[in-house]
């Protein structure tokens, strides 16, 4: 029997209740067709309904792709989720009680998936331990309306851990580039792999049914069996998608440089302007070592890989994503998990096992609200849901973490002049807080650990202690009553060597950083 059937028939094939996973990271691969008519099919006729989803990622481009063509009513029932930032729609059910929402850090989700292929009874991690993943804390819970036990904590050898259990995944939605007739598919123009086969093969395990979306088809035989990332052996039915409906981002068509098939000229990226985001990039930067792995969250830590290939350092880290990228130069935006020109594109449940392993050197991640304990919180504000990613995998398990941001936020102006930093107007929002909405990152247990934790601003770097925060260099030019403790909520230990930031840093010329 043929496995190729339209998106309009795959959808009908989908359930009322059942428990559908779908593949996609951001804007990146995801399978627009059939969610698309999914949606379109609910629209109409009122089912699919009281749907379960599950994804790592966050998927969509903070407008109407992905997750968002779930966002109805009746049609979702509970989401189990990385991140749903990018699905605005998708977060007002939630945020409005009308669906149930539990948020799993990216990698545990991951390895959800995995232990359901191999029919285990769940996960065993450290990832989450004090954060509001941890049972004692909030449980994954995301609204008042959700009241699934999740996550249990368990005792192991003296040790703390949390347990997530498995779930029977029902419809697996994903995609790839080409299908043969039996349903074998590559990957060759996509920019990053993801955890397309664990998918697969978890829904397969579950008794589920499996519908890959792709770009178009070959006959038996024309795959070579090194390009088959998914065998047809996990695939029920092919979805040939319109082209459309088939970008490699939803920003971007098609960019070679992202899936590897060629490498562009990338000498350098653009220099940065003299600014507030450059001066916080450059400051981060100086902890790079020759040799180092990196990963950079979205945002200003952006800006030290754009340091780095000023300083004419670039070669001598290798920068990766949580997507699976290894090496190149991360993408930005909406392209958050490509990368130019990647050395490897590896599945992101290897990337994942990688970061656990406490294998990435440094990690440099956003700074929204910091707290005395050194908390930090990017994941829900305003009781607005947003949702971790991969940031507590990448900060709880990196060797050295450096939160990057400015030191307040809403409408924050200065200028850089004559090697000093000059406030002209401060923000509205103070970001160093009491205590923080929801614990993503717990500075109590970093520190239990001995974890090396830096918190840079453009004004003030404190590094993390067992005593909270302390204070270990201002910027020349601020003062340190008026400018730092004045917008503080709470006060810092200081140390007693309170040094001044690198001059060189304030300065419109390269820095000459030797690594």
């Amino acid at each position: 029997m043929s496995k190729i059937i339209t998106a309009e028939e795959a959808v009908k094939l989908i359930e009322d209740n059942q428990t559908v996973i779908v593949s996609g990271f951001g804007a990146t691969s995801n399978p627009e067709e059939l969610l698309w008519a999914l949606e379109k099919r609910f629209l109409e006729t009122g089912s699919p309904k009281n749907l379960s989803a599950v994804h790592g990622a966050g998927i969509g481009d903070k407008a109407d792709s992905g997750m968002n063509h779930f966002a109805h009513e009746g049609m979702i029932k509970k989401v189990y989720c990385g991140h749903i930032g990018l699905a605005p729609k998708l977060g007002q059910l939630v945020a409005d009680n009308k669906c149930e929402c539990y948020m799993i850090p990216q990698g545990v989700v991951i390895n959800i998936v995995q232990a359901t292929a191999a029919q285990k009874p769940g996960v065993l991690t450290n990832v989450g331990l004090r954060t509001f993943v941890d049972p004692r804390v909030e449980g994954c819970r995301a609204n008042p309306i959700s009241n699934e036990v999740v996550v249990k904590l368990m005792e192991i050898d003296g040790k703390e851990h949390l347990y997530f259990p498995t779930r029977p995944l029902h419809v697996a939605l994903i995609r790839g580039t080409t299908a043969d007739e039996r349903g074998n598919i590559s990957f060759e123009q996509e920019a990053v792999f993801l955890d397309q086969l664990s998918i697969a093969q978890a829904v397969k395990a579950s008794g589920g049914i499996v519908i890959a979306q792709v770009g178009r088809l070959a006959k038996n035989g024309n795959l070579s069996a090194q390009r088959v990332k998914l065998p047809g052996i996990f695939v029920d039915y092919v979805v040939v998608a319109k082209p459309e409906h088939h970008w490699q981002n939803t920003t971007v068509q098609y960019n070679p440089s992202w899936s590897g098939e060629i490498q562009i000229p990338m000498d350098s990226l653009p220099s940065m302007d003299l600014d507030v985001r450059k001066i916080i990039a450059r400051r981060a930067a100086m902890e790079l070592f020759s040799g180092a792995t990196v990963n950079l969250g979205v945002g200003v830590p952006e800006g030290v890989a754009n340091v780095a290939a000023e300083e004419g350092i670039s070669d001598q880290i290798i920068l990766t994503v949580e997507a699976g990228t290894i090496g190149g130069v991360p993408a930005s935006g909406l392209g958050i998990g490509c990368a130019f020109n990647p050395d490897a594109i590896i599945d992101q449940a290897f990337q994942f096992d990688y970061y656990d392993g406490y294998g990435v050197d440094l990690c440099y991640l956003g700074l929204a609200e910091t707290d005395q304990f050194g908390n930090l919180n990017v994941s829900k504000f305003s009781g607005k849901v947003v949702g971790p990613g991969g940031f507590i995998n990448i900060s709880q398990n990196a060797k050295k973490v450096m939160y990057c941001g400015t030191f307040t936020a809403g409408k924050f102006q200065a200028e850089i002049k004559d090697g000093k930093l000059n406030i002209l107007q401060e923000g509205k929002n103070v970001k160093f807080i009491k205590n923080v909405e929801q614990i993503t990152f717990s500075g109590q247990y970093a520190a239990e650990v001995k974890q090396p934790v830096l918190y840079i601003t453009e004004r003030a770097v404190f590094k993390l202690s067992a005593e909270g925060l302390v204070l270990i260099e201002i910027a020349p030019g601020v003062d340190l009553e008026k400018d730092i403790l004045a917008f503080m909520e709470f006060k810092p230990v200081i140390a007693t060597d309170l040094k001044l930031m690198d001059e060189r840093i304030f300065r419109n010329e390269p820095m000459k950083l030797i690594l």
